[in-house]
Formats: C-alpha cells, structure tokens, sequence
C-alpha cells in the first residue's frame, strides 16, 4: 500500500493533511494513531518554515514526500512532521496528537511515570518525545517503504476507499467529512494563525486531540 500512501503524499499538505487522520505512525517500540495535524505550505504560508526559502536547519521540509521533518520548539521538544508534495515545496503536517495504541509503556518510560495515557502523546512535543523522536538523528528519515526507522501506515479503512476510489476522490470526501474538526492552527501569531489558513484537522471526539489555543496576535 506504500504506492498508494505516497500518492496521498505527493498534494499539498493543506488537501493531504486529513489522510493523516487515523494513520498509525510505528517504530522505537511505540505505535500512534494520529488524531491531529496541521499542514504547512510553501513561500505563500507565514507560518511555514519554509517561507522565506530553503536553509541548512528546515531543508528538510523541502524533501521528498513521505519523509519526516523534525524540529526542535522553544529548544525543548522535538517536533515531527510528515513531508508532502513534490520535492522542493515546503510542505509538511506536523502530528499535534495521537493515541499510543502499542508500546504504551515504553511511552511512558520517555514521558514520565505519573503521565496519563491520554496524554501520552497528546500536544506535538509530547507525541515526539512518546515516538522518542530525535532531532539530527530521524529527520529526512522515510516513512514510507520499510527504509527508516518509523513505519506510516493508513487506517484499514481509507486504504480501501483508496484502493477503489482513487487519490483524487478519497481527498474530496475527506475535505467535507463531518467527523472531521477544522480550525485555525493553533498558538501561531498574524494572519498564518488566522481563518485564512484553517489547517487544523483532528478527529471529533478524541480525548488525545489537543486543545485548540488561538494566539493573542493571530489576524483574521
């Protein structure tokens, strides 16, 4: 089904984000469903990293699709993305939430004793710490084909709407799945974090779907 994965993979992040949605992320002796992304686009999204272009800490981003972009935030946690489009575009999904399905204790080794299984991987710095992301060691790594360390999956169910559908026709249902919730990203400042990029998806109704926090100087 890899072909199948990358064909998704090769639009844009803000139509391919939503696949995302239900996917299992597998690898250092932890599996995620993933609950929520935001998609991230190009030299005509403020809020990308690639925004002003190409440099030696985001290049990455620009990598073929089905790679992983990782970044460190606030210089703490380490971020994870899913690369899409073609190469060179700057397009990603950052994985926001998911449920630790296996592995739940070693998850819990990474984020502490006392951590809830909800909140295991529940916000993007606490899913790469549960993944045990590391920064200069897993970015650029695939995700898709059994090459890296980390296995993307699709839930079972898209995989067969895919299977008899098409790419273009499984994106199109899922832009008006009502199951899905979408928003503004969140905690990101100016126009980027405004109703002009609603690239926020997550799936209605996990507990391990963050918080939605609009910033104080988001821009409608």
């Amino acid at each position: 089904m890899s072909d199948g994965l990358l064909a998704l993979l090769a639009e844009p992040a803000p139509r391919s984000a939503p696949a995302l949605l239900g996917a299992t992320l597998t690898g250092k002796g932890v599996t995620l469903r993933i609950t929520e992304v935001e998609a991230y686009f190009g030299p005509t999204d403020p809020g990308s990293h690639g925004h002003r272009g190409m440099t030696e800490r985001n290049k990455r981003l620009f990598g073929p699709p089905g790679t992983l972009y990782a970044y460190r935030s606030y210089g703490i946690h380490t971020c994870v993305n899913v690369v899409s489009a073609r190469e060179g575009t700057s397009s990603g999904s950052l994985l926001r939430g998911a449920a630790v399905v296996e592995g739940v204790d070693v998850a819990r080794s990474r984020r502490g004793p006392t951590v809830s299984d909800v909140q295991l991987a529940r916000g993007p710095g606490n899913l790469g710490q549960a993944l045990g992301a590391v920064l200069g060691e897993d970015d650029g790594t695939p995700l898709v084909g059994g090459r890296g360390p980390y296995a993307l999956t699709l839930a079972s169910g898209l995989e067969a709407r895919l299977a008899t559908a098409g790419v273009a026709a499984v994106l199109d249902e899922l832009a008006s799945d009502s199951g899905i919730l979408r928003t503004p990203r969140t905690g990101v400042a100016g126009i980027a974090g405004g109703a002009a990029f609603p690239w926020r998806f997550a799936l209605r109704g996990e507990p391990t779907v963050s918080t939605y926090r609009r910033h104080q100087r988001a821009v409608d």
